[in-house]
């Protein structure tokens, strides 16, 4: 009867394994997705600050209205797609958060059910045992006993 149980719950842990390895790969593809805008921001970061010597460089030798206008129009376009990005970056690591946690929970989830066909199995061997040594204890009683003379 355990072995049947332990056989009974293996789609049950097959369906755990499944849904395990989906959590795995909703995982990896949160990291990538936050290395990824780690990667957009650091770029923005650096550009902005690139564009930001411009200032040094051609502010030391005069500029026009114009010009002046026109960077700082674009530096405070810089300054929003940083924090779009910033925010970008939050969302995704917000999702791998939630991934994470929805990977420990299915590890878990299998962990305990391998732990209990397991005890299953253990189970149903330690009955398989007794009822084996039960049965050589009623054999060994039937043969007859030679006594040594």
């Amino acid at each position: 009867m355990a072995v049947s149980r332990a056989a009974r719950l293996a789609p049950v842990v097959d369906m755990a394994e499944k849904a395990e390895k989906t959590a795995v790969q909703r995982l990896a593809y949160f990291q990538g997705q936050v290395k990824v805008a780690e990667s957009k921001l650091a770029d923005l970061n650096a550009f902005r600050l690139d564009y930001s010597q411009q200032w040094i460089v051609r502010g030391s030798t005069g500029v026009s209205g114009q010009w002046l206008l026109g960077f700082q129009g674009f530096l405070a376009q810089l300054d929003t797609a940083v924090d779009q990005q910033r925010q970008s970056l939050v969302w995704h690591q917000n999702n791998l958060d939630k991934a994470r946690e929805a990977w420990q929970q299915a590890f878990a989830r299998v962990e305990g059910l391998r732990k209990l066909v397991q005890r299953y199995r253990d189970e149903a061997q330690r009955l398989e045992d007794k009822r084996e040594q039960k049965l050589l204890d009623e054999l060994s009683q039937r043969l007859p006993r030679r006594d040594a003379f």
